[in-house]
This record gives C-alpha cells, structure tokens and sequence, in this order.
C-alpha cells in the first residue's frame, strides 16, 4: 500500500473544514453541508468524524445520544503541519523550492509579487 503526502485525505480535509466553520457540529449537520454539493451517505460522514478522533483532529461530547465534535486543532496549526510534512517529503525539506514552485507556477501579478516582497521584508525586519 502507498503512504499518501499528507496524514489526511481530501474527505477528511473537507469535514475538518466544515467543523472548524461551524463551530461544533454533529454527523448530520455536517453530512448536510456536504449535500448542498454532493452525495454522501451518513454513515460514510460519521466513519470519517470517528476517524478524525482516533486521529486527534476531532474531539466530541455526547449531548444525550448524539455526539457532538469539535476541532481539537485549529486550522492554522494542521495547515502548519501538513504544509511542513510536504515540504520534506515533495521539496526534500526546502522551503525555498516550494515558494519558487508557486511563484513560477501561478503567474502572479505584479502587485501579488510586491505583496510577497513586502511580507518577507516585514518578516527580515523582526
């Protein structure tokens, strides 16, 4: 079996993101933000939230029967993360690689290039 990049996949991405926009949430609340873009049956949404858990993104409270989750990460910090572990596996652990991947790929404009500029002149200057 291949290792994926990243310790977490596009559907788990996906509920992560609607739980840290809600809040806290339940299996169905999140199932249905889900099906104001595509199908998806509960139990596959509950399987992913329990597995989020056992992985320590998620943590819940039971609420009489049902289960309440909430991020146990915040976003910045899982972003944090998985762009880190990217960095090492895809760009052999240089940070400079990727940005000039990016700068390269996404044919930013002028005013993008002056903001990236002025960001790492901000970040020289502390």
């Amino acid at each position: 079996m291949r290792k994926s990049l990243t310790p977490l996949g596009e559907s788990e991405m996906e509920i992560l993101h609607h739980v840290w926009e809600m809040g806290e949430a339940t299996v169905a609340q999140v199932q249905e933000e889900i099906l104001k873009e595509r199908k998806v049956a509960y139990t596959t949404v509950m399987t992913i939230m329990k597995n989020l858990n056992d992985k320590g993104y998620l943590k819940y409270r039971k609420d009489g029967v049902t289960y309440v989750y909430s991020a146990r990460k915040k976003p910045e910090e899982v972003q944090s993360s998985l762009v880190s572990g990217m960095i090492d596996k895809v760009f052999k652990g240089s940070t400079s690689a990727l940005v000039q991947t990016l700068v390269k790929r996404e044919n930013l404009s002028e005013e993008e290039l002056k903001e990236l500029r002025d960001m790492i002149d901000n970040m020289e200057d502390k």
